[in-house]
């Protein structure tokens, strides 16, 4: 009887992780996406932990919470106290420093409730030395070099590069991306996307999309094949916001968005949505907070990312109370307090917008796009639909300021 019983329980679990959002959910085009940096999101640094700061976020009004990676992390050549989140060990685990499977499917159960959506983050390109493939798997999985190592690229000696010559890679692969589709996650943010072949993200997205066809795709890379091949949903806009610090520190202007604008729009389909950011892991670790790079320019590009063309929004852990802070990125450096300030109302009004107007939307629904001026480093533009109209007007330059308005 306590066999059955605990079967019993364990369908449960299954049915409740694969159960619909309680409360509905934006539209993908409408969505603003949020990074959660597990580690630093609290003291704990836990799912559990996280979990309680869920209602924060949806009342802030965000759609997409994307958990940078959750796996293990490999202990060959780790980095740091803690190691790099994009060492994994294993696929198909969690990493013991965030809790527990069941810790996981309650924060996404509890994401559900709120009609947040929950991505992961995907390391399709390398896993650590010691994962569970380099000893449970043919060599044959892994590049290697003349003495039969495993390989790494760049200075990432806590990583080990898959081969993806090995079809049976991209078979255990796509099985490791279903595990968690089946536990009821609703997308994946794919890191490096373009270091794998593009033709395995087309056969891995589409056999997927047959079962859960509103998943969610988000691509780290530029390449526009990411999109008319592979089927991403978002891709990074990295050129756009280097271009937002070149501006910012005086190098570009008015001009060069302009011309970036329109050269991303020939490049990439119309139903493409393009990520836009001032901040994230990377560029809050290692190239400094968005008042490092931007300054007084940061709340003006914030406001370009939540309006251009095409644009899907980006929020990175601690923007939406203006944390000031590089967060280390190798051991725990928690957001001391979440206390709501002029960031919080910034950011929620900047949701609040977007939400409320369709023709802000990203992708091929958004409005169209139209320069009414630009002149003396201000620029004023539309995005208009039939029934819905914004304008927006930005000075990219001191005193950096910024209006929106809608009809």
């Amino acid at each position: 009887m306590k066999k059955i019983l605990l079967t019993i329980c364990a369908a449960l679990v299954v049915l409740s992780c694969a159960q619909k959002p309680q409360a509905p959910q934006q539209p993908l085009e409408n969505s603003v996406v949020y990074e959660m940096n597990v580690r630093q999101y609290t003291q704990e640094g836990t799912f559990a932990a996280a979990q309680q700061e869920l209602p924060r976020l949806a009342e802030l009004g965000v759609d997409i919470v994307w958990l940078m990676p959750i796996y293990p992390i490999g202990v060959e050549g780790r980095k740091g106290e803690l190691g790099s989140y994009y060492a994994v060990k294993n696929y198909c685990d969690i990493n013991p420093e965030f809790g527990t499977l069941a810790d996981f499917d309650n924060f996404v159960a509890e994401a559900h409730r709120l009609g947040l959506r929950v991505v992961i983050d995907w390391v399709a390109n390398h896993t650590s030395p010691d994962a569970v493939w380099v000893t449970g798997k043919p060599a044959e999985w892994y590049e290697r070099d003349a003495e039969g190592n495993t390989t790494f690229t760049a200075d990432w000696s806590d990583t080990a590069n898959l081969n993806y010559e090995n079809p049976e890679v991209w078979q255990g692969m796509q099985a490791a991306l279903r595990f968690w589709m089946e536990r009821g996650i609703d997308g994946f943010r794919c890191d490096m996307a373009c270091e794998v072949p593009l033709e395995f993200w087309q056969e891995a997205i589409s056999g997927l999309r047959a079962d859960y066809p509103h998943m969610y795709w988000l691509a780290e890379g530029e390449e526009p094949m990411l999109h008319t091949l592979s089927g991403f949903n978002a891709s990074y806009s990295w050129e756009l916001h280097h271009m937002m610090n070149s501006i910012a520190r005086g190098e570009q202007g008015v001009e060069d968005l302009l011309a970036y604008l329109a050269k991303d729009a020939e490049r990439h389909p119309a139903e493409a949505f393009r990520l836009m950011f001032t901040s994230n892991h990377d560029e809050n670790s290692w190239a400094g907070t968005e008042f490092e790079r931007m300054g007084d320019a940061a709340k003006v590009m914030a406001v370009l990312t939540f309006t251009l063309p095409g644009g899907q929004p980006l929020i990175y852990t601690g923007q939406e109370i203006g944390w000031n802070k590089r967060f280390e990125f190798f051991q725990h450096d928690p957001v001391t307090s979440w206390e709501k300030n002029e960031y919080t109302d910034f950011y929620k009004w900047l949701i609040d917008i977007r939400h409320n107007n369709p023709a802000l939307a990203a992708g091929a629904n958004g409005g169209a796009f139209e320069v009414v001026s630009a002149e003396d480093g201000v620029l004023v533009f539309t995005r208009t639909l039939p029934e819905n109209k914004v304008t927006v007007k930005v000075e990219l330059k001191a005193p950096w300021s910024y209006e929106i308005t809608a009809e």
